[in-house]
């Protein structure tokens, strides 16, 4: 990524918003800078992922998602809390779900980690405050960045209610343990996120985390398209009770979570 370029998005960035003209121009700059990111024409799909927590729960301490999501996305690892970068993590369920904790819930639940990432909500904050549209909404629904025109500006950070984003604080590079040359890393001062697995969808394949899910005999993620009534996604949705992160924003997740 050129620093040149950077800087130069920056300083047009806080101009617009200085100037209060953001909203008509921001779509130029964006075209100017390089082009959007593809977006997949899959007409009719609606991306999802279901996660079961008793399956997930059953497994103990079992990382095998979001390692083999982190190892084929390079996602480098810090132990610092306030510096770490994750695409998937775990939450105590009371956190992950704070309205929807009440005296009768499971106690085998309410204090146990659940899995957690972007939920690639049908109305995403994170794409509205984006000033010059690196995080963007596909046609199936996958929320996903264009990593070489963020400026770093953390508005989506802000935006996001469910803490889905990480922002590099240093160069990742040197802190990914072995790096898969078929998907880009980052630099300084770029923001990432679970993308859905984008890439490898292009290519008819599941996501990481489920496909390690499955390989681990843990089938507690199932991923598909929701607008297909006869997948197995859906067929599930309908015969099963699932809950979603903070519902009342309206923000759609489309994680959704059997409990």
């Amino acid at each position: 990524m050129s620093t040149n370029r950077r800087d130069f998005l920056k300083v047009a960035g806080c101009s617009l918003l200085g100037a209060g003209a953001l909203a008509p121009v921001a779509p130029r700059i964006a075209a100017a800078s390089g082009g959007h990111g593809e977006t997949a024409k899959r007409e009719g799909k609606r991306w999802a992922l279901i996660v079961d927590t008793k399956k997930c729960l059953e497994k103990g301490g079992c990382q095998a998602c979001a390692d083999a999501c982190h190892k084929v996305h390079n996602v480098p690892h810090i132990p610092d809390a306030k510096r770490e970068i994750k695409w998937l993590w775990k939450e105590p369920y009371k956190h992950a779900f704070p309205t929807q904790v009440h005296a009768f819930t499971e106690d085998g639940l309410k204090d146990k980690p659940v899995l957690v990432l972007c939920n690639h909500c049908e109305n995403p904050p994170c794409v509205k405050v984006c000033p010059t549209k690196a995080t963007f909404k596909r046609d199936d629904g996958v929320i996903t960045m264009d990593m070489h025109r963020c400026i770093g500006c953390r508005y989506c950070m802000a935006a996001c209610p469910y803490g889905s984003r990480s922002f590099n604080w240093k160069d990742p590079k040197p802190l990914v343990a072995q790096k898969d040359p078929t998907f880009p890393t980052r630099t300084k001062g770029v923001v990432e996120k679970c993308n859905f697995c984008a890439e490898r969808l292009a290519q008819g394949r599941a996501p990481a985390c489920v496909e390690a899910s499955q390989n681990t005999g843990c089938n507690a993620l199932m991923f598909g398209d929701l607008n297909d009534a006869s997948s197995g996604l859906a067929q599930t949705l309908k015969g099963r009770h699932n809950i979603r992160r903070k519902p009342f924003l309206g923000t759609e997740p489309h994680v959704f979570y059997l409990i």
